[in-house]
């Protein structure tokens, strides 16, 4: 983003200093460097220029030996516009003009891109996991992580359940250590999965 720096109090209280001429083709900013104490600033302008440029403000206040930047918002125009940006200060005790000139942005030319032949072929997938391999792997998940003894403990229970409903031939028992196992061994899934 190009910048209009404009001088203030350099010379004398409320004196501007700026260029004769600014060109610009987009958006830009107006850098108010204050060389002395803290002053009033209004930026305004001409109807030529008002039609393709805005400021969000036009009074400004800048700070003692500061610089304040003022963004300037630039709409696309299909040609040159011309005008000028009057600067006042001291509440109009001083007037600075600038010649501005407003370009149409330039057309950007469409940068080609390479594509690798790579790129043009579907990638390619991975072979489909069998359940038997999901099965090896979290067997050894199991191991990793410790889960042996768990899964021995877990193994003792399921026959002691299964052997006690045997022997107590009782429904109710069976119906218990069916929903037990199925428990145990949903929760030793996830767990190993």
């Amino acid at each position: 983003m190009s910048t209009l720096s404009v001088e203030l109090n350099g010379d004398a209280v409320h004196s501007i200093r700026a260029p004769d001429r600014f060109e610009t083709t987009g958006p830009f900013a107006v850098a108010l460097e204050n060389e002395g104490r803290s002053t009033h600033v209004h930026l305004h302008f001409d109807d030529d220029l008002d039609r393709v440029v805005s400021l969000a403000e036009t009074n400004h206040f800048v700070d003692d030996e500061a610089t304040k930047h003022v963004h300037v918002s630039v709409a696309d125009a299909a040609e040159p516009v011309r005008g000028k940006l009057k600067i006042v200060t001291g509440y109009g005790s001083e007037t600075r003009y600038v010649n501005v000139r407003v370009d149409p942005p330039e057309d950007p030319v469409p940068e080609k891109v390479a594509v690798d032949e790579a790129f043009t072929k579907p990638p390619e997938r991975p072979p489909e996991v069998t359940p038997s391999q999901r099965a090896a792997k979290a067997i050894d998940r199991l191991i990793e992580r410790g889960g042996v003894p768990g899964a021995v403990a877990a193994f003792l229970a399921l026959a002691g359940g299964v052997a006690v409903a045997l022997a107590l031939d009782s429904a109710v028992v069976s119906v218990v250590v069916a929903v037990v196992l199925t428990v145990s061994l949903g929760a030793a899934l996830l767990a190993a999965w």
